[in-house]
């Protein structure tokens, strides 16, 4: 379970195997070797049938990425829709013969293959990790010229896919309000109904804490590298030159990717597909989310919130959580204030607590399994 999209998905098939016998169809995604992923042999009890379907290799260097991007932007096709076409046939021989009371999609990306679902199940439901179209639309006010372009090029075809693939499901599965009421105006025909990003419930295990920050995320996301090279331009030298003992370090997956770009930020460290990101960032002073872009609700804060380390965050990194700023974590938008709350945070150690503390107390009260579960439950899922 690496990344908040997986935590999500593992969350709900946890709940649909205490309600049904249930069938799994399971994208994989190999290496240049044909290796899978780490855990990708990993069966859940009580899962009927299992399929794992291989994604083709997708070299990361920037010529095959760009060349790949190209023929999308030519095509009118977001990057993941197109990355997860054309295995339909697959999805037929998996589920044949058999039909379903409930068929859950995960992610936006696999909604065209409602149309093969549909004939199969009395019940179709889409769990959409974020909005595609808005992810694409504030991906396209930052970067470069050409960058803006692609991504303005790719709203339009998401807005376009939304409407068409969206009317044809029974439920859609949103992480926040802000979600729920964008689907609300635009699909009044199309059930909405909130359930959490949330993460399993974990005792509050004392770790001691050192003079560092963390930021947690999955690497290869987008999102995640701009904020980490943003921090590191505009926030972490106004903290570092501040707190000459203070040190950063960046964890996730594949964070060892950053080397290059961050070999000039001083005294950073990067913990690159560690063992336990929770200990990482138990062990921090601050949790930092200087997130610029991206769509959905930040397991990263959920994850600050469950060991109690206290969060400075923009105002979108917290968009649709529900928490009481200055109270729960801080939100800064400007460098200057987002460092200063940062600073604040590491010499004020009864702050630093009494933050943590609280966002504890919001982690137990409305970010745990137990409220996702609850939540599907209200849907009659």
């Amino acid at each position: 379970m690496v990344g908040g999209g997986a935590l999500r998905s593992a969350s709900i098939l946890e709940y649909l195997l205490t309600r049904y016998e249930t069938d799994v169809f399971c994208f994989v995604q190999h290496d240049s070797a044909g290796n899978p992923p780490r855990g990708s042999d990993f069966r859940p009890q009580g899962v009927d049938r299992w399929t794992n379907q291989a994604l083709p290799f997708h070299s990361k260097a920037l010529l095959p990425r760009s060349l790949r991007n190209a023929s999308r932007v030519l095509r009118r096709v977001p990057p993941l829709v197109d990355r997860f076409a054309g295995f339909g046939d697959a999805i037929r021989a998996a589920i044949e013969g058999r039909h379903y009371d409930v068929a859950i999609i995960e992610h936006f990306w696999c909604a065209p293959y409602a149309e093969i679902l549909r004939p199969a199940c009395d019940r179709l439901v889409i769990d959409l990790h974020n909005i595609e179209s808005v992810w694409h639309e504030r991906s396209a006010a930052e970067g470069s010229a050409v960058a803006r372009a692609i991504h303005s090029r790719f709203a339009q075809a998401a807005v376009a896919l939304e409407g068409r693939l969206l009317p044809r499901f029974d439920l859609a599965l949103v992480t926040s309000k802000p979600d729920c009421n964008f689907l609300a105006r635009r699909f009044r025909d199309v059930p909405v109904a909130i359930v959490k990003n949330t993460i399993p419930m974990r005792p509050l295990t004392p770790v001691p804490r050192e003079d560092e920050i963390v930021f947690s995320g999955y690497m290869e996301y987008l999102p995640n590298e701009t904020a980490v090279l943003d921090f590191a331009a505009k926030i972490w030298p106004l903290v570092s030159n501040y707190r000459q003992s203070t040190h950063w370090k960046i964890v996730g997956k594949s964070a060892n990717r950053l080397e290059n770009a961050l070999a000039m930020a001083p005294r950073t460290r990067l913990v690159s597909d560690p063992e336990d990101a929770m200990i990482e960032i138990a062990s921090a002073a601050v949790a930092v989310v200087p997130l610029r872009v991206g769509s959905g609700t930040r397991l990263k804060i959920v994850e600050a919130w469950a060991v109690g380390t206290p969060v400075v965050s923009t105002t979108l990194g917290a968009e649709g959580l529900e928490c009481e700023p200055g109270r729960d974590l801080w939100i800064a938008d400007e460098p200057e204030a987002f460092a200063k709350k940062v600073i604040e945070l590491l010499e004020n150690p009864c702050l630093a607590r009494e933050t943590g503390a609280n966002g504890r107390r919001r982690f137990e009260a409305a970010y745990t399994w137990r409220t996702a579960w609850d939540e599907l439950a209200a849907c009659n899922l």
